[in-house]
C-alpha cells in the first residue's frame, strides 16, 4: 500500500505545496484508492493534482471524524464533482464511510459551528453513504475501525463543546481511523486520536487478530497534554516495540519530542509517500 500526504500543517522541506492546520491522506492498496479526510479547504485537491493523483476517480472516502480540519474538504470536493459533470465527464460516484454522528451539527468554544459544514442528506445525493459503527472492510488488508472503545482512563479527557440536539458535552464518539495489515504487522492510520491513540490500537489490535504494530501515522491529539495522558501514552506506546511513528497534525513539538524517548519519530508534511 501507497500512502500520500495531502493536507498536513506542514509541508516537507523543498516541496511545494500547500499547508493548514488540518488533515488529508491519499491511500492505494493494489488499485484501490482511498481518500482519508479532506482536511479544511480546497488545498487536499491542488495538492492532489500537482501530485498527479485524480481524486474524481476515487473508490472510497473514509472520515475519520466530524471535525472541520477533516470535513469541510467535502464543500469543494462536491462542488468539483459537479463542475466535471456540467462538462459531460461523469466522475465516479464514490462510497463515503464514516460515523453515524460524523455529519452532525458541533457547536464548540468560541465557534457557532465545529462539525461539517454538509448534512448526511446533502452528501447522499453525491455519495453512496455507508455510516456505521462497526469497522467496515475497505480492501483485504485495509479497515476502517468504527467506534473505537474507550478502554484507557487517561485518554480522551477533551470534549468539543455539544452536538446539535444533545445536552450532553461532545468527547467525539464519531472519532476513527484506520488499520491496515502490513507483512511487517499492523500500520494504523488516525486522524486526530480523539478516542486516544492507544484506545485506538488495542481496538485495531481486537478486531483484525493482528498484535505486532509496525506503524502509526497521523495526528495523536498530543497538544500540550496533561502529565497522566503524555505518560500513559509513552508508556503504552514504548511497549509496542513500534518500528517507527509518523506523528503529525495535532501532535505538539515537545509531545514528539517526549515520543522520541521512547520510538523512531519521522518526519510528516505534505508531500511525504509512505510505502508498506
Amino acid at each position: 500500500m501507497e500512502v500520500k500526504v495531502l493536507v498536513d500543517n506542514n509541508t516537507l522541506i523543498d516541496r511545494y505545496f500547500l499547508a493548514e492546520p488540518g488533515l488529508s491522506f491519499y491511500l492505494n492498496d493494489d488499485g484501490h484508492e482511498v481518500l482519508f479526510d479532506l482536511g479544511y479547504s480546497d488545498i487536499f485537491l491542488k495538492n492532489a493534482e500537482k501530485m498527479g493523483i485524480n481524486l474524481l476517480q476515487i473508490k472510497d472516502i473514509a472520515i475519520s471524524h466530524g471535525h472541520l480540519d477533516h470535513t469541510w474538504g467535502l464543500e469543494p470536493f462536491v462542488r468539483r464533482l459537479n463542475e466535471v459533470q456540467f462538462e459531460h465527464m461523469p466522475p465516479r460516484r464514490p462510497r463515503l464511510i464514516a460515523h453515524p454522528q460524523a455529519f452532525t451539527s458541533v457547536e464548540g468554544e468560541g465557534s457557532n459551528e465545529f462539525g461539517s459544514l454538509m448534512s448526511e442528506q446533502k452528501l447522499a445525493k453525491h455519495f453512496d453513504l455507508v455510516l456505521r459503527r462497526d469497522p467496515v472492510q475497505l480492501t483485504p488488508r485495509l479497515m476502517w475501525l468504527g467506534e473505537i472503545p474507550r478502554l484507557f482512563s487517561f485518554e480522551n479527557k477533551q470534549n468539543f463543546g455539544r452536538k446539535e440536539g444533545e445536552s450532553h458535552l461532545d468527547y467525539v464518539p464519531d472519532d476513527s481511523a484506520l488499520a491496515y495489515n502490513s507483512d511487517n504487522g499492523l500500520v494504523i492510520i488516525t486522524g486526530c486520536s480523539h478516542a486516544g491513540i492507544c484506545n485506538i490500537v488495542e481496538h485495531a489490535r481486537k478486531i483484525t487478530g493482528i498484535s505486532r504494530i509496525f506503524d502509526i501515522i497521523g495526528g495523536l491529539h498530543l497538544m500540550n497534554p496533561d502529565a497522566s495522558q503524555l505518560a500513559g501514552t509513552l508508556d503504552y506506546l514504548g511497549g509496542l516495540e513500534l518500528e517507527k511513528i509518523h506523528a503529525c497534525h495535532c501532535t505538539d513539538l515537545q509531545s514528539k519530542i517526549a515520543l522520541s524517548s521512547r520510538v523512531k519519530v519521522e518526519e510528516v508534511g505534505v508531500g511525504l509517500t509512505l510505502s508498506f
